[in-house]
């Protein structure tokens, strides 16, 4: 049995390596593999002696000969293919352990122009990869150190590695080439300002299996894009607690996203996949208090996201409620110290965004909605909003106060699902009606959770009226002043009902749909 051995990765190479020349496996191996094995001990002919042809083109060209395909792709039920091999002296190459080089996290670590990213890409990994895992009615394909345990244990106990394991190990060699190669399109995408190509590859590596999905009969594992920087719930660590469930992951995800939408210290509170309540303050606590006051009954089991480190007297006041989870850039000695031995609570840490190195490419930017057979590809909604792109539309202009409310209900909108209405007063929300129907249901729903909180607050709707009973409605509850995205045939209507009220109305020309 003859192995290749051509990797990056080195983690267990020399462990693997040893064992399988104790097991009688004659080693082969490119000269970066094989000087790594030789500082260890361990001895393996270079690929050279296969091909009598030294590496050409910068070392490229290694691999490309008859010698090692032949020797991968031969098939061992073929007598006429295994005679031509023993006619021209080509021995049968029985294992390939391949990594091929990393392309996403280096182009997405820094600026790289096209020139060195060419440089980085490993044709021949993939190349051999691919062929060993075709013929895996006899060749046993090896991608990642953490396959090599199991084909060892096989190797001991049944002299070979079994076909079912064979199959396994192919079909992951074909994912790890296929996800490298999309990895690649996916930046030549980029650099070319081809934003819908006619193929989109997704690549996703997984982080981890679930116990169940949104329900306990549905399977259901996490996964993670490889071309985008960190900085996500994807990349998050857990510090104490269970493995968040699916749902738990939905909410953690919308949680921290909105938290860190805003600049100043703000805490969201999460429940299927909407905002029970939004605060900023001077203060984290100061925030979460108000966060909580949005809807202390729905806050209960809820999702704390917040987009500072959680210090002490913010943690206190946390484990003094009942929340699922919290997920923080980082947590304090003291935070730990007070929430770590609180029973049932996940605490989980995102770490910070690269400021430097190429931004985020590939599916990183696009945004997907399940459809039967297919999927619906978008851009991620962003805000982009400036302050003098919009139009005050009634007779009185907003407040300043009014105006800082309206900027931060309309940042929030944008996270609740249509139809979508959110009151805010003092850079906190005070109520939010989410995903219905009626958009005057959400407005009802909104004011029923704001209760007397509503009087003097603003109200942002994530699209336009399409009649002014919403606004009636809002004025009377003491409701001051409207943003919205206008554009509705009765705009005339709703402006006259505004008026008649004295509030203050700010179109922005842009609606944030969230289905």
């Amino acid at each position: 049995m003859r192995a290749l051995l051509s990797v990056t990765n080195r983690d267990g190479l020399s462990v693997f390596a040893r064992e399988l020349v104790r097991l009688g496996v004659e080693l082969f191996a490119t000269d970066g593999t094989r000087e790594h094995l030789a500082a260890d001990g361990i001895e393996a002919a270079s690929v050279s002696d296969l091909t009598a042809v030294p590496p050409l083109v910068g070392g490229q060209v290694r691999t490309f000969h008859p010698a090692i395909y032949a020797g991968i792709l031969a098939r061992r039920d073929r007598p006429e293919q295994l005679a031509q091999l023993a006619e021209h002296g080509i021995g049968l190459l029985d294992i390939v352990v391949v990594n091929v080089q990393p392309f996403a996290p280096e182009v997405g670590s820094r600026h790289i122009g096209i020139d060195e990213a060419i440089e980085l890409i490993d044709v021949g990994g993939a190349a051999l990869l691919g062929a060993a895992a075709r013929n895996a009615a006899g060749v046993v394909a090896i991608a990642s150190p953490a396959q090599y345990p199991l084909v060892l244990e096989e190797l001991r106990t049944l002299g070979q590695v079994s076909a079912d394991t064979r199959y396994r190990l192919a079909a992951d060699a074909f994912s790890t080439v296929a996800a490298y190669h999309a990895e690649i399109a996916a930046y030549l995408n980029q650099i070319s300002n081809n934003v819908h190509p006619q193929r989109l590859s997704l690549v996703l590596e997984k982080v981890a299996d679930l116990p169940y999905g949104e329900n306990p009969h549905q399977r259901a594992a996490f996964y993670r894009e490889t071309t985008h920087r960190s900085g996500t719930i994807a990349d998050a660590s857990l510090l104490r607690g269970d493995q968040p469930s699916f749902n738990n992951l939905l909410d953690l995800d919308v949680a921290f996203r909105i938290a860190a939408d805003y600049t100043a210290p703000t805490v969201v509170i999460a429940k299927h996949t909407d905002p029970v309540g939004i605060a900023s303050g001077e203060e984290l606590v100061d925030a979460y208090r108000r966060c909580l006051e949005t809807d202390p009954v729905s806050s209960f089991g809820g999702i704390i996201g917040v987009n500072r480190e959680l210090d002490g007297p913010t943690a206190r006041e946390i484990a003094a409620n009942s929340f699922e989870a919290v997920i923080a850039p980082g947590f304090s000695q003291a935070a730990m110290g007070i929430l770590g031995g609180k029973p049932g609570l996940e605490l989980l840490s995102v770490p910070p965004t690269p400021t430097e190195g190429m931004r985020d490419y590939g599916i990183a930017n696009l945004d997907f909605k399940r459809v039967g057979g297919g999927l619906l590809v978008e851009a991620l909604d962003s805000l982009e909003i400036d302050r003098n792109q919009l139009q005050v539309v009634t007779r009185r202009n907003p407040t300043l106060g009014e105006l800082t409310d309206l900027l931060f209900a309309w940042r929030a909108v944008r996270h609740v699902r249509s139809n979508a209405i959110v009151l805010a007063r003092n850079g906190a929300t005070v109520g939010v009606g989410a995903a219905q129907a009626s958009r005057n249901t959400a407005v009802d729903i909104a004011l029923r959770r704001a209760g007397a909180r509503a009087k003097l607050s603003v109200m942002a709707s994530d699209a336009y009226f399409p009649f002014p009973d919403g606004i009636q409605i809002a004025a009377n509850a003491g409701v001051t002043a409207i943003i919205q995205p206008g554009g509705s045939i009765r705009d005339e209507m709703a402006i006259e009902v505004a008026d008649r009220h004295h509030m203050a109305m700010v179109f922005t020309g842009r609606r944030h749909f969230r289905h």
